[in-house]
């Protein structure tokens, strides 16, 4: 994490400059609130999501991030005229440890993440999208890696797609810049549901409704040792992964769902210390 928890202590003291954020029964929702620039992601916004989602990993009464957009487009990717440029970026939060890469942070965050797609996304936008446990976006949202028009490459969007999507499907989309319906880019596993606009919310509401249902420790764990996995060995996983249930079992909300199965009631989570 570019941010520590002392650091992150604080985050409801904040005023971002390009982030709208909300805090409502352990669901932080964050708004990219840069709808003049098509939510290109410059470097003050970028900061501000690291920061928040750093605050998101550390705050044990967020349980589920919704990542959301202004305006009539997701995002844009990055602002390359306002990375490139020598002028100077307000800094609303404070300065992060290292350089800020979206596919990492969300790949810490541990917990569940729901990409409300109400426009396009292009280039960088993909990291926010293709991090995302959950994506849902309207039937009229299109996709699109353009950068080798430009003479660039989607790299850091490359290693996110190889996650869910097989490597010739990643390599396509990244060479041939072909734009994607969203019916399209759910079936290369980049989207997960498809709805009108009018179901935008009521869809996004239900996956949060049932998410918030399930423990948000064992969730937790799970997503940390998803992302464990792929720096151990294969021949280790089993041994890796049977200790993480040897620990899961310890935890409260492991005792509380046991207790609540027997009991025949329904369990009441995040009580842990």
């Amino acid at each position: 994490m570019l941010y520590t928890p002392e650091q992150t202590a604080g985050f409801s003291a904040h005023s971002f400059q390009h982030l709208l954020t909300n805090l409502d029964d352990h669901v932080l929702t964050l708004t990219l609130n840069r709808p003049e620039k098509k939510n290109a992601l410059n470097p003050t916004l970028l900061n501000e999501l690291a920061f928040a989602l750093a605050y998101a990993h550390y705050e044990k009464d967020v349980w589920l991030v919704v990542l959301a957009a202004t305006g009539d487009v997701f995002c844009a990717g990055m602002d390359l005229k306002s990375l490139s440029s020598s002028e100077p970026n307000p800094q609303t939060v404070p300065r992060p440890s290292g350089p800020v890469r979206l596919g990492e942070l969300l790949a810490g965050l541990h917990k569940p993440c729901i990409a409300r797609v109400q426009g396009a996304v292009y280039a960088g936008g993909f990291l926010l999208v293709g991090g995302s446990t959950h994506v849902v976006a309207v039937d009229t949202a299109a996709f699109s890696l353009p950068e080798v028009k430009r003479g660039l490459f989607p790299f850091q969007v490359m290693a996110v797609l190889l996650d869910i999507m097989p490597g010739r499907t990643a390599l396509d989309l990244c060479l041939r810049a072909r734009t994607l319906s969203a019916a399209e880019a759910r079936e290369v596993g980049l989207v997960t549901e498809v709805v009108s606009t009018a179901q935008l919310d009521e869809t996004v509401q239900k996956v949060v409704n049932e998410l918030k249902q399930y423990s948000p420790t064992a969730m937790q764990f799970g997503l940390r040792a998803y992302q464990q996995l792929k720096n151990i060995p294969q021949d280790q996983h089993q041994a890796f992964l049977h200790e993480q249930f040897q620990q899961i079992q310890q935890t409260a909300d492991a005792k509380e769902g046991m207790a609540a199965f027997l009991e025949k009631r329904l369990p009441s989570w995040g009580k842990e210390k």
